[in-house]
Parts: C-alpha cells; structure tokens; sequence
C-alpha cells in the first residue's frame, strides 16, 4: 500500500485518568486512526486525527446487517521504551475475518507502521505500573447508507486506544476462576463465523454469559454446537488442560477463534519441551480425568489476562475443583514468562516483541 499517514494532532491534550483507578474502556488517547475504503478508491486516506465522535448515517449498513470486525491488542511500557507484541498477528487475523464477512483485505505491513505510528503519538498514555498497559482496538465497520442485503461497498477502518490496568489485582494474583459449561445455548458452528472476530459473535455469547453469572461463576464454556460433546472456547479466551503431563487444547476446527496469546502458548510450551496436542477433546474426558486424578492444571489464554487458570468447572450437576482451586505451575511459567516478554523484564527468546524507539515521558 504505497501512501503515507496524514498526521492531524489535537490542540488541546485531555487530562489523564488516575491510572491507580483505571476501568476497561473507560478512557481514551488524544488520537485515533481513520482509513476508508469504496470500491473505486480502495482503502484511502490513512490519517491520524483527534479522537472524536463519528457522523454516520441512520442507514448504514453496520447498524442493520452487523458487517463489523475486531481486534484487541496491547502496548507496554518497558523502560524507556514502548512494545508491541506480535501486531502482525492481529492484522493477519483481522484478514481472516474480513474474508469471511466479505470486507475488503488491509495491508499488513502497512497497518503495523500506521499502529506504530499512532502508538509513538500517544504514548505519554501508557501507564507504568505493573501488569498496566495500552489496550489498542482496530476494527472496520461497513459504512454505505442503504438497506439492500448485500455486501457494502464502503467502510472505515478505525484505531483507538485505551490505558487499562493490571488485569490482576495484588488481592487476587492468579485467582483461579470459576467457569460454567453451557449445555443449552451454542456459540458457532462450523462453516459459520466462529473463527472470526465479528461483533455478532460476542452478541450472542451475552445471554450465557448473564446466565453464568447469575450462577455465580465468572466465564461461560461453550461446547460443540452438533452434539454438545466437544470443548471449544470460554467466552474470551482459549482453553488448554494439562492431562497427566500431556497439554491439550481444542483444534482449531472453524468454529474456534484462533488467539495470538493462543498460539504464543502453544509455541512457547513447546519450546520449553512439553508435548501440546491440538485435538478433539469431550467434555466427559475432562470429566473422568478428574476424576481418575490425572487432570493437573486447566487454564485460559487471551489478551486481557494472558493466562487464567480455571480452579472450578461446572458441568451439569458436577461440580469439577481442579488442582485443589489453586494455580498451577505452568500457568503460572506461562503468565511470568510472556508478561515479563511483553514489557521487556525477560528475553525475548522466540522474537515475539516490536520496539517503537520512543522514549516515555
């Protein structure tokens, strides 16, 4: 994509939120990343510009047929420099999804220069403490005024940032959470939009979640939508089991969406020497593992908490502890070791991290 970033910078900068007092997606940087696209121009007019309200059209085909896709990624303070991790990945994906919801391809390489650029802008909105970060949401979104059930032939492709705390409090370091299997409603199926990250996916997931919670566990479990047999995903992250010293995670089957911390844990094990197997796994063998006493660690990977460890499943009318409810030891490798990658505290062995050569104010 041979074009460059038009830079409009704020007059006036806001004021910073108590970074000791941060909420998710509270609070956002001075700027935002804008990029169009029609079907004569391609994508045009990269820019970057104050973060302000859109202008949309009542008709635009987003608010009615839901043609939207996202990503979530991090920037972290590491010294006197900024990192971004693995951002390839994120707009690799980002294409994944397009192709699916019929949205026109970015440039990859094109937009990692346009994030870093944003990044570099506002990276006096970085926050410094431990486990707090920049939490970066690209997403395109279907912008033609019309009512036709078809393809849209125009879109806006947007960037904005947000700081947002250390996803564990002191209090709570590791604390295992407590999932429900969801036995009733179903995510994906495969040859539908699983794999993807489409706004409509996370709008269905919402009426489990509601019912988790009024059950008193903290995340939903989905199962396979044919037969309610096979582990999927939670609701915001991938799911490994370690089984008798073998970690097991479901294959990505086209129902599955495919995480970046996903796959950094997968390569990261193994590098480490474990067995990791993608495969098919029931709901019943991680069921009778527990209950022979094979089933060592459960745990959870996604943007947000890195790694999750998972103390309690619930599964019809049992009520699975694992690991006595404690933190297991690899989780716990993997959470010190990609976090610490992350800001920079620890080596970069498997060239996961891209530093912006800023310097923090």
């Amino acid at each position: 994509m041979d074009q460059q970033v038009t830079i409009y910078q704020a007059e006036t900068r806001k004021a910073k939120p108590d970074y000791n007092e941060l909420s998710f997606g509270k609070h956002f940087t001075d700027h935002m990343f804008v990029m169009d696209y029609s079907t004569e121009k391609g994508w045009y007019d990269p820019r970057i510009t104050p973060y302000e309200p859109l202008l949309m059209d009542p008709s635009s085909m987003v608010f009615h047929y839901g043609q939207s896709v996202f990503e979530g990624l991090k920037a972290y303070h590491s010294g006197d420099d900024v990192l971004l991790f693995r951002p390839e990945k994120n707009f690799e994906r980002l294409n994944k999804s397009n192709e699916r919801m019929n949205i026109p391809a970015v440039d990859v390489d094109f937009m990692v220069d346009a994030l870093k650029q944003l990044v570099d802008i506002d990276h006096d909105w970085i926050p410094t403490k431990d486990g707090q970060s920049l939490y970066i949401r690209p997403f395109i979104i279907s912008t033609e005024a019309g009512l036709s059930v078809r393809p849209a032939s125009q879109y806006k492709l947007m960037i904005i940032m947000t700081p947002v705390g250390a996803y564990y409090s002191n209090s709570d370091h590791m604390s295992p959470v407590k999932i429900y299997v969801e036995d009733e409603f179903v995510r994906s199926v495969k040859g539908g939009v699983g794999f993807t990250k489409t706004s409509g996916n996370y709008a269905a997931s919402l009426k489990a979640q509601t019912k988790a919670a009024e059950l008193g566990y903290d995340q939903v479990l989905w199962l396979d939508a044919l037969e309610k047999k096979y582990v999927e995903e939670v609701g915001s992250m991938n799911i490994f089991f370690k089984i008798d010293g073998e970690i097991v995670t479901p294959a990505l089957n086209g129902s599955i969406l495919s995480g970046i911390t996903r796959n950094s844990v997968i390569e990261l094990l193994r590098y480490w020497g474990y067995t990791v197997n993608e495969r098919r796994i029931s709901i019943e063998e991680v069921y009778n593992a527990q209950k022979d006493g094979t089933l060592e660690e459960v745990f959870g990977t996604g943007t947000a908490a890195v790694i999750s460890p998972v103390g309690t499943l619930k599964w019809k009318e049992e009520e699975l502890v694992i690991n006595n409810n404690e933190t297991g030891d690899v989780s716990l490798d993997l959470y010190e070791t990609i976090s610490g990658i992350q800001t920079g505290k620890k080596d970069d062995v498997l060239g996961w991290t891209i530093p912006l050569g800023v310097k923090q104010t």
